[in-house]
């Protein structure tokens, strides 16, 4: 015998069930190619509204392109399948750390202040900004948000752009970035090439101005488990720390060498 409630709880999950697949069929669904994105930017506006993203920000999503360079650079990075010598000499290693020991000297009062609030010694804090962006000489100009909207439209990765692109509009609707903000192919932004979750996460300021670039990366990486004296190569306490801040094996180790060579240790 069915009993009165066992009616009723199997009608409820036949509501939560069709109401469920008729979210999922109303959803923004992601794509392969350009042909989708103009009507996929017309359905995520509609969720992004319904979220508390504002008009400026809607508008901004709104004139965003699909930007093929992106996928392709997306589809191509294969300097992080080189071995680690590979790597850093595709990157420049040696060059980072001369210039990065230049820095260390003439940006002392900086450097020191950042540690002394964060924890974070000048190695690798210069290891990263010359690796992301030659220390603010190539920070990308491709449009922030197209780059973003349309990682979010592919369907490779789209739950973790969907995110960005949820932080990329909440930052213009607060007026800290505008549609018209320029990065690099993936959507990152300024000295140190910060993706917008962490913009506002941790960012302290003006991202292109390299002062905030470098207090915002140090307060990246005390978040993430870095501890004061710690060391942060291979197996100590704070290499972790440069994990998070990018999954690649080659590029933890090359930030974690070069940011010790400049150190001087």
């Amino acid at each position: 015998m069915i009993r009165g409630w066992q009616v009723a709880t199997s009608a409820l999950a036949i509501v939560v069930m069709v109401a469920t697949l008729g979210a999922e069929a109303n959803a923004a669904q992601c794509g392969n190619g350009p042909g989708g994105f103009e009507a996929w930017k017309q359905q995520f506006s509609g969720e992004a509204s319904a979220k508390g993203i504002g008009a400026t920000a809607i508008a901004a999503l709104m004139q965003t392109h699909y930007a093929s360079a992106t996928i392709a650079a997306d589809r191509g990075q294969r300097s992080f399948g080189l071995s680690l010598e590979q790597f850093m000499a595709k990157r420049g290693s040696a060059t980072i750390v001369a210039r990065g020991r230049s820095l260390k000297q003439s940006q002392a009062a900086l450097f020191a202040s950042i540690q002394q609030r964060y924890g974070v010694p000048p190695g690798p804090l210069i290891a990263i900004w010359g690796m992301e962006s030659g220390f603010g000489s190539q920070r990308g100009n491709q449009n922030m948000l197209s780059s973003i909207a349309t990682l979010a439209y592919d369907c490779r990765r789209p739950e973790f752009f969907t995110d960005q692109l949820y932080a990329a509009l909440k930052l213009v609707d607060r007026g800290t970035l505008s549609g018209s903000t320029r990065g690099s192919m993936h959507g990152e932004i300024g000295q140190t090439q910060f993706m917008p979750k962490n913009v506002l996460a941790y960012g302290t300021g003006n991202l292109d101005v390299a002062a905030n670039a470098l207090s915002s990366t140090a307060n990246f990486l005390r978040a993430h488990g870095w501890r004061a004296g710690a060391g942060y190569q291979p197996g100590e306490p704070n290499f972790a720390a440069i994990e998070a801040w990018n999954a690649a094996g080659v590029y933890q180790k090359a930030i974690a060498i070069i940011g010790r060579q400049i150190d001087g240790q």
